[in-house]
């Protein structure tokens, strides 16, 4: 007899870990760079400069880059800005992990702060947590037909499965001019900057994935002109794109993870040469993963009355899609200002980041929580301290529904910004509005015992006459008639036969007559 089987190609994980790091570090003020009188903003990132993946571990590499603007403590109370650098490497335990795999590595800075020790020396403190996921693509063969024997009985079952049809990765680069407006005067240096994507959706198309967005821009700097020498410039532009995907089909389920890979903005001069135009380049990393589901009969187990057969199996993770959804979350708040940092004059820029703090189960759906971090950078009437900042959370939560799932579970979850709006009440009051996108996969996860091999040997003859040639069989609650047929040598069409049976199932406490296949004796 021949077992036929189809592949399946499944995405799995191999390994994950987490780990945090620390960091209380006295940084030194570079001696370019002018005495730090106040502190009006901060920010940091972690830039990963290589993972080196062997046996059970990866290393990291790379550093933690702080970014300040602050006033300077001189007579004329400039504002400024510097950067800094603390190196960061790390061991990460990742079972099953050998040299060759790759690491899908993502960061959250936990928290930033920047103490002043004086005007030259700062203390840099922060909490760095990384997440460390391994990956692997598997063939999995499930048993779907026998051919061989005119007398073989196979029991199947139908199944929907998700599978991987796709998976790539690719880069999508963008680069955008914009031009300060005419009665604006010239640049000269650039002190601050915040280069966000919003709104980011991706689809499948008939080879090809599509990309549409916002890229949202702030920069504040430093002009020729000597009376009111600090401007700031705010743009959001949409820009689409598109990459060649062979394989892709409308029908696929993506799942696209995205992370900025290089931002960077310079000062570019205009047609007459004068420096007017800044210059936006954004290099975003996809990891694509398309997804398609499948329907199909896999076998169970198999018998002949002639013929004893002994199935080889393999326990396999299967997974079935339950929910496939995008909902929008909307939340706001209101932010007093305190006394001591003046009155608001002008709101100039806000950013916000997403921090998803748990998800969990319901009945019909997952119930997703976390908080939106922003911070706002706003302009008061006081030449020594020109500029305050803010930082605040949002909590926010959200249900995404979607069908029932029993037993274990896996989930997918990208949660983006898509707008973040703020407006002034008054001098001391301000107002946010946050829109967030919430992008879910939630699948069912269950083993499979696998069929891959099917060995026969003669029946066991002594076996074969102990059977009684014909019996009265009460029907046990998990019986089926396969199993009933299997259990005396006989076929389920002899069974219905003889008891006068339709196409339905046996009830548990039925009476059957049953008798044992005469070509067994």
């Amino acid at each position: 007899m021949e077992l036929r089987k189809k592949n399946l190609h499944m995405m799995q994980k191999k390994s994950e870990a987490q780990n945090q790091i620390t960091f209380d570090e006295d940084y030194n003020v570079p001696d370019q760079k002018a005495d730090i009188g106040q502190i009006i903003q901060k920010k940091g990132e972690v830039e990963i400069e290589q993972v080196q993946v062997s046996e059970g571990k990866a290393v990291i590499q790379g550093q933690l880059i702080f970014r300040l603007l602050y006033v300077a403590d001189n007579p004329g109370k400039t504002v400024s800005s510097l950067e800094g650098k603390l190196p960061i490497e790390e061991t990460l335990h990742l079972d099953k992990v050998q040299s060759g795999d790759k690491v899908c590595l993502k960061w959250e800075i936990e928290d930033l702060t920047i103490h002043l020790i004086n005007s030259r020396k700062l203390n840099v403190k922060a909490i760095v947590e990384f997440l460390a996921v391994v990956d692997e693509e598997k063939q999995i063969s499930i048993p779907v037909e026998l051919k061989g024997e005119e007398e073989i009985s196979a029991k199947k079952k139908t199944i929907r499965v998700l599978t991987l049809g796709v998976h790539k990765k690719d880069t999508l680069r963008k680069k955008e001019e914009i031009t300060i407006a005419s009665n604006k005067p010239n640049i000269h240096q650039i002190l601050w900057k915040d280069i966000q994507v919003r709104g980011l959706e991706m689809r499948a198309q008939e080879g090809k994935v599509t990309a549409r967005g916002e890229l949202s821009v702030f920069v504040l700097y430093v002009s020729d002109d000597e009376a009111n020498p600090l401007q700031w410039l705010e743009q959001t532009m949409t820009f689409s794109g598109e990459l060649s995907c062979t394989g892709c089909t409308m029908d696929m389920i993506p799942y696209i993870d995205t992370t900025m890979l290089q931002s960077s903005l310079e000062i570019k001069p205009d047609a007459d040469g004068e420096e007017r135009v800044f210059l936006v380049d954004v290099v975003l990393e996809l990891d694509i993963r398309l997804y398609q589901e499948e329907t199909e009969t896999i076998l169970l187990d198999i018998y002949t009355p002639k013929l004893e057969c002994i199935p080889r199996r393999e326990t396999q993770m299967l997974e079935q899609l339950v929910v496939r959804n995008a909902a929008k979350c909307r939340v706001s708040d209101r932010i007093s200002v305190e006394e001591a940092q003046g009155k608001i004059l002008q709101i100039c820029h806000g950013e916000g980041s997403v921090k998803v703090d748990s998800v969990h189960r319901e009945e019909h759906g997952i119930q997703v929580e976390g908080i939106v971090q922003v911070r706002i950078l706003y302009s008061i009437s006081d030449d020594e301290m020109p500029f305050y900042s803010m930082e605040t959370v949002i909590p926010f939560s959200q249900m995404i529904e979607g069908e029932q799932v029993n037993g274990q579970y896996g989930y997918q979850l990208q949660a983006d910004l898509e707008q973040l709006s703020m407006m002034m009440l008054d001098s001391s009051e301000i107002e946010v509005k946050v829109v967030l996108n919430l992008n879910a996969l939630l699948v069912m996860q269950w083993e499979e015992d696998l069929i891959q091999e099917i060995q026969t040997r003669e029946p066991d003859q002594k076996k074969l006459e102990e059977l009684p040639g014909i019996v009265c069989y009460v029907v046990q609650p998990r019986d089926t008639l396969w199993d009933i047929a299997k259990m005396f040598y006989t076929t389920m069409e002899a069974i219905r036969k003889l008891n006068d049976l339709g196409e339905g199932e046996v009830k548990p406490r039925q009476t059957l007559l049953v008798v044992k296949n005469s070509g067994c004796n």
